[in-house]
């Protein structure tokens, strides 16, 4: 039987607090989140279990983007397991990974998401029935999920932008930056991010193209620009003309298919796609 659906003007008033209420009543179902470009929250028994937003990668994105799996193998997997909510039990019953990496993944995939989501303020939402996402079966609070975002907001927020005004703006080298002068403690991680830095990709782009999360990209963007390695564009303000991104995330079929906010944590303008996290007691996955 389907749920009724709860629109942003009978619920809540913000998502945040609409997470919590679901995790009271202890809901399986995927909160559609419209904005630009939109994005999706899954929870299961109330836990949130996936976030995907077109604004970081989703569990898929950092496997296949990062060489852990090939999209040859993943393709494979998709068509043995058509249903995503198992896909991470065939991927490790092909030994392609180990079910303690998966769950890391997708609790990286998550917390990205979710701090992702926080960066931009939300058009409306609605409550959903549940839809199949990639995720390791393990959820976390959104007490937790809101706690984190926060925390993330704080660490990329100073006196030379906010973490918003970090993650829209395009990075490039300085003049005088040279590869040569990243730490040499960090200097293999540093370097690819500094080599990408072309002055046409923001740090969204940065992270997808290295298959690496969103928070952890804008850190090391923030540490090269305060050694002076790299600058940021300020972009122009948004114009009134419409947009034409997609405002939300379409439910997915079980076929195979071939960091401030307002009063919330979460959400402050939205995007699509991935995953979960250890027990309340655990730390969350450190941002690689």
């Amino acid at each position: 039987m389907t749920e009724p659906t709860t629109r942003q003007m009978t619920g809540p008033r913000n998502v945040s607090s609409l997470l919590t209420s679901l995790g009271e009543q202890k809901r399986d179902c995927t909160v559609l989140v419209s904005g630009t470009p939109g994005g999706a929250i899954h929870l299961r028994s109330g836990l949130v279990v996936a976030v995907e937003t077109p604004g970081a990668p989703t569990v898929e994105g950092l496997l296949l983007r990062s060489s852990r799996i090939t999209e040859e193998a993943w393709a494979a997997a998709r068509a043995a397991e058509p249903s995503y909510d198992r896909l991470g039990e065939e991927l490790t019953r092909r030994g392609l990974i180990g079910t303690g990496e998966f769950e890391v993944v997708c609790a990286a995939a998550l917390f990205d998401g979710a701090f992702a989501l926080s960066l931009t303020t939300p058009e409306s939402w609605e409550v959903a029935e549940a839809t199949l996402v990639v995720q390791s079966g393990r959820g976390v609070g959104p007490e937790r999920l809101i706690r984190e975002s926060s925390r993330r907001l704080g660490l990329l927020s100073d006196e030379h932008g906010s973490a918003a005004e970090r993650a829209r703006s395009r990075i490039h080298r300085t003049s005088s930056a040279h590869l040569t002068d990243v730490p040499r403690a960090r200097s293999a991680r540093l370097r690819e991010v500094l080599a990408h830095a072309d002055g046409r990709r923001t740090s969204r782009d940065l992270a997808f193209a290295l298959g690496r999360g969103l928070c952890p990209v804008l850190l090391d963007l923030k540490h090269l620009e305060d050694g002076g390695l790299i600058e940021r564009e300020t972009r122009a303000p948004a114009t009134k003309r419409p947009s034409t991104a997609p405002r939300s995330i379409p439910p997915r079929g079980t076929a195979p298919d071939p960091s401030t906010a307002g009063d919330s944590a979460l959400p402050r303008r939205v995007p699509g796609r991935n995953t979960p996290h250890p027990t309340p007691n655990n730390t969350p996955p450190a941002p690689r």
